[in-house]
């Protein structure tokens, strides 16, 4: 599967793997991030065709942040769009000390000028910081009303901040969590996955290819992934991301800079590993027997 493949042929892939958010929409199991994307003007050309080439593929999800890059993520994004606005999923994160009363109006304000567009479809809580949940969602539930957003979530939420967000008026309506998940960290699958599949509120994984991870070698040289990627005449990222959206209730957004990349990424729709296959990963890389603490980077 290292073989370039039709746009088309992986356009068809990613309409049949989606995840339904609460209101109905879907969201395709594999999008894009761009953390650290914006920063190097060197790299700009090609990070713009490798959004515009994921669109292409069918990569709706874009995925960006006000702090990454002080906003300059989100111009990229911005540029990479222009045009195809109906073409994309749009998500941004609003900074913790952002995220509530006029501050939160302003920066979702200015993400929307830096993206080019009058509306979010899914706006994040980027971590949990100081700012009273209640009004965080009380600012949420507003720029719903005034069509600025679609819907809001968080991300980097553990289960009894979840449970404490969705005990509070209007918690009910977050859309997702955004959390780290890959196959060298799977401490979610303990508590936190079960708990969010159970409210009906998706993940978001970010770094689903252990990028800017201490385990990111061991991953990508284990001799078992390896082996597997062999038999499926596949790459190890192809692996590692079919197996992050295994359970249908996951979104997994890979960051790629360049154009051939996101082709790679999205040719992870066309493999199906196995029980088999699944079961062999876990003797490699266990799952959780006890609560582990919420990763992050």
């Amino acid at each position: 599967m290292n073989q370039r493949l039709p746009h088309s042929l992986l356009l068809a892939a990613l309409k049949q793997n989606v995840v339904e958010l609460k209101d109905g929409r879907e969201m395709r199991a594999l999008g894009q991030g761009t953390w650290r994307m914006g920063e190097e003007k060197s790299k700009h050309d090609a990070e713009v065709e490798a959004l515009r080439t994921g669109l292409d593929c069918g990569l709706h999800v874009i995925d960006t942040a006000e702090m990454y890059g002080e906003g300059e993520s989100e111009k990229l994004v911005g540029e990479a769009i222009q045009d195809r606005r109906e073409d994309v999923f749009l998500v941004s994160k609003v900074y913790p000390y952002n995220a509530y009363g006029e501050k939160l109006v302003k920066a979702c304000d200015e993400s929307l000028e830096r993206l080019g567009t009058d509306y979010l479809d899914l706006y994040l809580l980027h971590w949990r910081g100081d700012a009273p949940l209640e009004e965080t969602i009380q600012g949420m539930e507003q720029l719903k009303s005034d069509g600025k957003i679609r819907a809001w979530g968080v991300s980097n939420f553990d289960v009894e901040d979840m449970k404490e967000l969705l005990a509070l008026p209007n918690g009910h309506n977050c859309a997702v969590n955004q959390v780290l998940y890959h196959l060298g960290s799977r401490g979610i699958e303990y508590d936190l996955l079960p708990y969010l599949k159970e409210q009906g509120i998706p993940v978001m994984a970010y770094a689903p290819l252990a990028e800017g991870s201490d385990v990111k070698k061991d991953v990508f040289e284990n001799e078992t992934v390896n082996r597997l990627a062999e038999t499926y005449s596949a790459s190890v990222a192809q692996i590692l991301l079919a197996w992050t959206i295994r359970s249908g209730h996951v979104i997994a957004i890979p960051k790629a800079g360049q154009a051939e990349h996101v082709e790679e990424n999205a040719a992870a729709l066309l493999l199906d590993l196995s029980e088999e296959d699944v079961a062999t990963l876990d003797e490699a890389f266990p799952p959780p027997t006890t609560k582990q603490p919420l990763d992050v980077i």
